[in-house]
């Protein structure tokens, strides 16, 4: 029982430490770093190998 009240301490402690600007400037960020890079000829490899497909 002790195990799950430390857990809930932790949820608390973390939330009453939590920086609502710099979780927002974090979601930021991230979305500018969501999209794709372009991958070059030779990074464009299937993951299965053409002569080994059975679906075609």
């Amino acid at each position: 029982m002790s195990h799950i009240d430390n857990d809930r301490s932790d949820i608390k402690q973390a939330a009453e430490q939590a920086d609502s600007q710099k979780i927002a400037k974090n979601l930021e960020d991230e979305q500018k770093s969501a999209t794709p890079k372009t991958l070059s000829e030779d990074e464009q490899t299937s993951f299965i190998k053409e002569e080994l497909r059975t679906d075609k």
